[in-house]
Formats: C-alpha cells, structure tokens, sequence
C-alpha cells in the first residue's frame, strides 16, 4: 500500500497489525500500540531498526501472553521524514486510534512536534531516542541517553587521546544547538578550546567550504553532531580530502544510522563513539535477545542500532509499569514508572529516575573499526542530568519545558 497521509505502513519494516502475529488466542479487544517513526525520506536509517526492534517486542509480549490478559496491536505510522506527518499522525493515534502508549519521535524537532499533541490529548509518550536532553513533561519518558551521559565522558577521553582544540560541526536543529553547548561545556572544563561551531541543514551534502575552515583552523579533532542521510556526505568528503588520517573524529550521532557499515572503512576507521548499546555487548540479556532479533529479520540484519535498543527497552519500561498499574489508564501507568522501575535490558540495568522521567544506564566508548563496533571503556548506570538541569516532576508534576543549557 502507498503511503500517504491517509494511510498506515504497510509493509516496509512490517505490517500495520503486527503486533497481532501471535497464535496466542485472547478474548478481550486488543491494546493499540503506536509507533511514530520515519521509515522513508532521509531520516529512514534511524526509523527502519527501531520500528522493528518494537515489532519484536510486540510479538513477544504478544506469544507471551500480551498485556493484562489483552493482545497488543502495534499501529505504524511513517511521518516520511516530514514535520506535518508528525502533527497528523499523532493526532490520528490518540483521537481516532486511541492507543494507550505512543512511542516515536527521531529528530528533537520532530519530539517537539508531537509532544504537544500528546499531552493536550492526554495520550502518554516515550521518545526513546539518545537527544540533548533537558526536557521536563510529566507525560513523556525518554529512554535515551543524554551528553550528561555521554558527551561528558566521551570529550575527556578523545581529549587525553588527541589534543584539547575541538571543532565542533552540527545538525542545524535544536539537537545540534544544544548538543554543540555541552561539547563546549565539557571541553572548557577539561582545559580545552572550541575554536568554532558549524550548523548544517539536514538537507546540506555539499561541505567543501566547511573542510577548508577546518584545515585552517588546524585543530586536534573534530566532533560531529551531524544527523541523517545527506550529512553522510561529510564523512565521504572529509576522506577524500585526505583529512581523516590527520584529524581524528569523535562523534554522539555516528553509527546510530549504520553509517560506519555504508561507508568504507577508510572514511570512517577510528572514530570515537559513545553510546548506552552496541550489539556485541557481553551479558546473557543481550545474547538472547540479538538471537531472537537476527530469527526473526534475517541473519545478514546488518547491526542493531542504539536507537533501536532505546525503542526495544521503551516498550519493555512501559509493559512493566502496566503490570504494576493493572492497568493502561495513563495516570496510573505515568505513577507506576515514578515508582522507579527497572528491567534488566539487553544493554545492562535500565532504571526510571523519577524526577526527570529519564533513564539511569550503562554508557560506553567504542571506536570504528572495519564496520564494526569495538567497545574500549564501560560505564555503569550513569545518571541522565547532571547539576546543571533542575526538572523535578515528582516535586512540581505541572513543569513542562525544556531546560537548555547557559555556558
């Protein structure tokens, strides 16, 4: 079916009734599900893993038993990379829909798109995708880690290993403008200098002038927030130019498209990434769970992504707050999860930290190497604010802004 404003997914990554897949017989109407992701246009390398690591989640919820005694039906929604989709569709899933749970959402613009919709119709929403963090609603969980997670362990390591003069280049969005201050915040803290900050469109592919400020800035390393399909054509260039041998790259969005498996590697070889999961983590949890995944979309999927961990372990953080509840109603699933509540995820210890409805998770630092993924330093259960942040929603529930950091 061709994908319009009118109509569900159907058939990309899965079927709009997935969740349904499951002998399991229930007698009771089902719970709808909805998964709000882009699975065409230039965000789709981030959309296509998460929306099946959540299909995955649904059918086994579903063999399991499904939720409370009831089915879980999962309902795809492609926003084909496009802003008003987003608008449109979360609408769709809580008035016409009326699922229980909405988890979607890719770009911090497009989170800012529906969480508004979300919460004038009270439908309860997870953004379960690593941003820059700060935002303070009662009626959304973020699974994703944060730069007070990442970025504050990722800058002193590349900074030890490379030098302390870092020039940072970024999506021109609000993930990117803010992502960009706390680089900034963690290299002047470590005794280093931010000689520029580049912003770029999602829609830029042409980065020649930007390599030549680069080269003339001479700095020790070169920090990428860059986001989406066309932005993979710096790293291409930035190779071609000669300039990935000598300046060496650290990065907080690389890798969670697969880029280091699109690209060759030598134009990507060596670049430090830090992030809550990588496939080739060692536990019990991961080991089945990747198992499980590779069944059921094919041994040749090319890598699970930490976006999709975040959406798998989204859904998994949600299930487990309407056992609690024994029920779907949104207040009391949203009082469940203030409780705290913990899996033990594929990626280690995932735990809701109350006041911020974020999530307290193991981080850790990896290096590119021949399209794979090399885990060098580990983290554990890392707090998803640091001082700097002030949302205490069990203290004031009504709060609903987006702290932004003041350097």
């Amino acid at each position: 079916m061709t994908v319009n404003r009118r109509t569900f997914l159907q058939g990309t990554a899965v079927t709009a009734a997935a969740g349904m897949l499951s002998s399991t017989a229930f007698a009771d109407d089902p719970i709808n599900v909805a998964s709000i992701h882009d699975l065409s246009g230039g965000l789709d390398i981030y959309g296509k893993p998460m929306v099946d690591a959540m299909t995955l989640a649904i059918e086994e919820a579903n063999a399991a038993g499904g939720l409370l005694g009831r089915p879980l039906k999962l309902i795809n929604y492609d926003t084909q990379s496009n802003m008003q989709l987003y608008t449109q569709f979360a609408q769709q899933a809580a008035l016409k829909d009326k699922v229980a749970v909405v988890h979607g959402g890719i770009t911090s613009a497009s989170r800012e798109v529906i969480r508004p919709v979300l919460d004038k119709f009270k439908t309860l929403y997870f953004y379960n995708t690593q941003y820059e963090g700060g935002v303070c609603d009662r009626n959304q969980f973020d699974t994703g880690v944060t730069p007070a997670q990442t970025v504050e362990k990722l800058v002193p390591y590349a900074m030890k290993k490379w030098g302390k003069k870092v020039y940072v280049i970024a999506a021109d969005y609000n993930y990117g403008q803010i992502t960009s201050q706390w680089v900034k915040k963690y290299v002047i803290e470590n005794g280093g200098e931010v000689p520029a900050i580049d912003f770029f469109p999602l829609d830029v592919t042409n980065f020649g002038p930007t390599i030549s400020k680069i080269q003339a800035a001479k700095p020790d390393f070169v920090w990428s927030a860059l986001v989406g399909g066309a932005h993979i054509s710096f790293y291409r260039q930035w190779a071609a130019a000669g300039m990935r041998k000598s300046i060496p790259m650290a990065s907080t969005t690389f890798a969670v498209g697969n880029e280091h498996i699109v690209l060759s590697p030598d134009e990507c070889n060596g670049m430090l990434i830090c992030y809550n999961y990588f496939q080739d983590l060692k536990n019990p949890v991961n080991e089945k769970f990747v198992a499980s995944f590779l069944k059921r979309f094919g041994a040749d999927y090319p890598n699970i992504t930490e976006l999709a961990m975040g959406t798998y372990q989204g859904f998994q953080l949600w299930a487990e707050a309407v056992k609690k509840a024994g029920s779907t109603d949104r207040l009391k699933v949203i009082e469940a999860l203030e409780t705290g509540i913990s899996i033990e995820a594929p990626s280690g210890k995932v735990t809701i930290d109350p006041p911020t409805h974020h999530c307290v998770l193991d981080v850790h630092i990896a290096e590119v190497a021949d399209k794979k993924l090399k885990v060098l330093e580990d983290f554990a259960q890392q707090k998803p604010a640091d001082t700097a942040a002030v949302c205490d929603l069990i203290k004031n529930p009504t709060d609903n802004q987006q702290y932004v950091i003041k350097i």
